[in-house]
């Protein structure tokens, strides 16, 4: 049988697999609000038979939500093959808050959603519809297993179905789904081995191609030496233990904060940075507070956080599967200047700029490739183990954008907490604003609401420092008044 019948997962991608765990689920997710628009009922419901037929029309353009994973005997390595009994209705709920459901008890519906594991015995995704929410808006929550992509092709991929115009026609439809017959357990083996074989060839033309494609060579291996080197010395060192790191339990709290982009900007022009030194700079105030709070004394602690960086060149662009590495960034959580724990972060950011520690975890997991299974728990460790909380900061379209004539108004991200990791943050930017998703573990952060005033303090307190009037949040979205007519 072709090897086309299947495409085997990369070890980054596998690497999320193999890391998961009950009490944490690794899949990306989010809570999208829309206006109701062409979707609303005469019965106040939402149709989604027609969110159901377009998204049938359009999977011939993503085959990855229609496969599901096969593993190759001995290696133990998952690929993805054909769901030949694949049904579109298992990955389509439909669900309702009490009407009329506020932003709180939606809050509530998505943490326990994103706590509940995707299937392995299907494809790993699933999306839920949820009506009854106020202002005449319904919400959309989506669960993607991050073996399947990382955020900047999560951003991708969640447009597939939008358009600049409120359009509300269907897409064209397309020919029947018929899935490729998939491999045997022996022909997994089977190609493996010859994969394997094979690898010394694959790693000695891939050097080839680098050095023709390097100006210096001596000095970029030098570089990425440094860049591994610098990511196994972080690797073997531990973070402080706070009240937001331990054991993870099964349930899963989850917040948010809509906040206006112009505000950032003007704190990150004052000040001479970037919106990610803004973003990190907020945290890193919010944190402390939060420390504080639990009767910490924030001077004494180590916080690290991870910053996913994609390393997705411009042909990638809009494919599935992980392209990402990481930095790993000390807080200066002990600092209680809001400036100066801007003009911190900023420096340690333009340290990590030119020293190129992203390159490490590439590197890792490249080498891992074709030496399978000797650096994969080390990388996975260096990107994931020695921290205290993930940051991740997706941008996205700066204009508005329509589901079948639906006006998304608002898109808050969650990224999945890692063993060890009490908290998640991440960002995701539309049309005007930024809006944060906060991921807690409920057991170990039962006041997540507390973190998420601390963020908005933060940033006040860091525009202030600026000279500029920021309110670190839009409140009109905390408490929206519901439409009439």
């Amino acid at each position: 049988m072709a090897s086309t019948d299947y495409e085997r997962l990369s070890f980054m991608d596998a690497s999320f697999l193999i890391f998961e765990t009950e009490n944490s689920p690794l899949h990306v997710a989010a809570t999208v609000i829309y206006e109701a628009g062409p979707f609303r009922l005469e019965n106040g419901g939402i149709d989604v038979d027609v969110y159901k037929e377009a998204t049938r029309r359009i999977l011939h353009r993503i085959p990855r939500y229609r496969q599901k994973l096969a593993w190759i005997p001995v290696f133990n390595h998952p690929v993805w093959v054909d769901d030949r009994d694949f049904n579109l209705d298992y990955h389509i709920r439909h669900t309702s808050l009490p009407r009329p459901g506020g932003v709180d008890q939606l809050k509530r519906l998505s943490a326990r959603i994103m706590s509940m594991q995707l299937d392995r015995a299907r494809p790993l995704w699933e999306t839920w519809i949820v009506e009854g929410l106020e202002g005449d808006r319904f919400a959309m929550i989506t669960k993607i297993h991050h073996c399947m992509l990382d955020g900047e092709a999560g951003a991708d991929l969640g447009q597939i179905l939008l358009s600049v115009e409120p359009d509300s026609r269907l897409p064209e439809d397309v020919p029947a789904y018929i899935p490729r017959p998939a491999p045997t357990a022996t022909e997994l083996f089977r190609d493996e081995m010859v994969q394997r074989a094979s690898l010394p060839f694959h790693a000695l033309r891939s050097f080839r191609h680098f050095s023709r494609e390097t100006e210096n060579l001596r000095d970029e291996i030098a570089l990425r030496a440094r860049a591994v080197g610098e990511l196994v010395g972080w690797a073997v060192r531990s973070p402080s233990e706070t009240p937001v790191n331990g054991p993870l339990g099964p349930h899963r709290n989850f917040d948010w904060i809509r906040m206006p982009l112009d505000d950032v900007k003007a704190v990150r022009k004052a000040l001479g940075c970037t919106v990610n030194d803004v973003v990190l700079a907020t945290a890193a105030g919010a944190v402390r507070k939060f420390l504080i709070r639990r009767r910490v004394r924030p001077e004494e602690i180590d916080f690290r956080v991870s910053a996913p960086v994609s390393v997705r060149r411009e042909e990638e662009k809009g494919r599935l599967g992980n392209r990402v590495s990481s930095w790993i960034v000390r807080l200066p959580v002990g600092e209680e200047d809001p400036r100066k724990r801007l003009e911190a972060i900023r420096a340690v950011t333009q340290d990590l700029k030119s020293s190129k520690q992203a390159l490490g975890v590439e590197m890792m997991m490249a080498v891992a490739e074709w030496t399978p299974g000797i650096l994969l728990s080390l990388g996975s460790r260096a990107a994931s183990g020695p921290i205290n909380m993930i940051v991740t900061n997706v941008p996205g379209p700066q204009f508005p954008l329509y589901m079948l004539g639906a006006k998304l108004v608002e898109s808050y991200p969650q990224v999945p907490l890692l063993q060890g990791t009490g908290i998640g943050v991440a960002l995701f930017s539309y049309d005007g604003h930024l809006f944060w998703g906060l991921n807690g573990d409920y057991g170990m952060v039962p006041d997540l609401e507390d973190f998420r005033r601390a963020i908005e303090d933060s940033f006040r307190e860091l525009g202030e420092a600026a000279g500029v009037r920021a309110e670190g949040a839009d409140i009109r979205e905390l408490h929206p008044e519901p439409r009439t007519g």
